[in-house]
């Protein structure tokens, strides 16, 4: 008999750890993915300031899964899931693959939310992809340029404007990287600019910096960077953004800001399948487009078919990387335990046999629920300061930022991506320099301009086109 078929839908942190952790089972593997790398998006933003390289942070996926004989890796956007014949559709270019499945782990993520104003991603990209990452490098970069060609006061200043929208992790640790940026490694490089003096403005709708780590981590995280001199305006509303600057309201009114550079870096939305999954289950979708799940990460009457990650609504479960981590293991054991009671000898009935569905959905039940287990949050605001919240203690500072290089050099896939991103770091963080500085007129244009082309090309953007 074939082997039970488990197919992953994504190849983030929820889907790669999913098919990690079934490597020494008697199952098939496959996991499709709308990219050919598995992103660390944590560090997404040192990739823009010109930290990292994309390599350190996205490895291939086929390298990762190279030895484990039971997995194979599909190249495609998922455009459809059929819950009554157990198939999955992916497409890629002109080409169209159906891939039938006995288990499913729908691990697609979640893209940038502009709160219903897509139009905004043309001006100010989202940090979501290598592409963005990219971009928004071309971008930043490339301001200091036009700086130094620009032949008014007026010009200068728009060009040196750097306006961070969202105050959450990425938020902060983008502004904090692009004031060390003007202040610190490119203070000494041009002749008619001073870049120490480059504007950083971080706005929020929302009224505090970090409003998930608390008022105390929040407001030390706010007076650092102040101290480092970004501007933070809270309670600003973004409700309109063209090429030279964006509109922001507050209780003060409407004001315009002139800047060049505009990063989005507020909201999610979960990928649209959790819609495609709603009409086939009866299931809610939240605000952010998650969809509601059972307590083990199921749809109601599908016990066959997990959710993870961002993409999942249970219990409030915040949309950091360790949920989906300890989502997508979960589900990997729960599809060994059910393998292995379908197996045993007083078993009447299977996942894959007529009427094994029912029996498995009662089965269900006596599983334990998915508890995410919080390992705590943490975000740097510059060289040598952080902010960390790990369960009851509260770190700041020097402390806060070697644990905070510490956790993440863990959870980097490889042990070649390790040594280089600590060599980039030392570069970077006890020296002045940046070690990926090149930009080109591909990186700032190039993601445009395939959109335009059509949905088509869409896949080999790693997300999915504003509509």
């Amino acid at each position: 008999m074939a082997r039970h078929h488990v197919v992953v839908i994504g190849s983030g942190f929820g889907g790669l750890f999913a098919t990690q952790a079934l490597r020494r089972d008697d199952v098939e593997v496959t996991l499709i993915a709308k990219t050919t790398h598995h992103l660390f998006q944590p560090l997404l933003y040192q990739v823009a300031t010109g930290i990292l390289s994309e390599g350190e942070i996205a490895p291939a996926t086929r390298e990762v899964l190279a030895r484990q004989r039971n997995a194979e890796v599909l190249l495609g956007e998922v455009v459809d899931i059929d819950l009554t014949a157990k198939s999955v559709t992916s497409r890629i270019l002109d080409q169209e693959t159906v891939t039938a499945y006995d288990s499913l782990v729908v691990a697609a993520g979640a893209g940038q939310s502009y709160f219903g104003n897509d139009h905004f991603a043309t001006f100010a990209p989202g940090m979501k992809s290598i592409d963005d990452a990219l971009e928004l490098r071309g971008r930043i970069f490339g301001a200091f340029e036009l700086a130094e060609l620009a032949t008014t006061p007026e010009e200068v200043a728009r060009a040196l404007t750097f306006v961070v929208v969202g105050a959450g992790p990425t938020g902060v640790e983008m502004a904090g990287q692009i004031a060390e940026l003007s202040r610190r490694t490119l203070r000494r490089d041009f002749r008619r600019i001073d870049p120490t003096e480059a504007r950083i403005i971080l706005l929020d709708a929302m009224s505090a910096v970090l409003p998930s780590f608390g008022s105390e981590l929040g407001g030390k995280a706010r007076a650092r960077l102040e101290q480092m001199g970004v501007e933070v305006r809270l309670g600003a509303r973004v409700t309109d953004v063209d090429a030279t600057g964006l509109q922001v309201s507050d209780a003060t009114g409407s004001h315009r800001i002139e800047a060049l550079t505009k990063v989005w870096a507020a909201g999610v939305q979960a990928s649209p399948l959790t819609a495609t999954l709603a009409a086939q289950t009866g299931a809610g979708l939240d605000r952010a487009g998650r969809i509601e799940v059972r307590p083990d990460l199921t749809l109601p009457g599908h016990p066959e078919v997990f959710v993870v990650g961002d993409m999942a609504s249970l219990n409030g479960y915040p949309g950091v990387a360790q949920v989906a981590i300890q989502g997508g293991r979960y589900a990997a054991a729960r599809i060994r335990e059910r393998l292995a009671t379908a197996d045993s000898p007083d078993s009447s009935g299977s996942p894959d046999s007529p009427g094994g569905d029912a029996e498995n959905a009662s089965r269900a039940t006596a599983y334990q629920p998915f508890v995410y287990r919080d390992k705590g949050s943490m975000a740097t605001i510059s060289r040598f300061s952080a902010v960390a919240s790990i369960g009851r203690i509260r770190l700041t500072g020097f402390i806060a930022w070697i644990a905070w290089l510490a956790v993440h050099l863990v959870y980097i896939i490889g042990f070649k991506h390790r040594v280089t991103t600590l060599l980039h770091w030392a570069v970077s963080f006890l020296g002045r320099g940046r070690a990926e500085r090149t930009v080109t007129v591909q990186q700032i244009f190039a993601r445009n301009a395939l959109r335009d082309l059509g949905d088509d090309y869409t896949p080999w953007l790693g997300e999915t086109p504003a509509r």
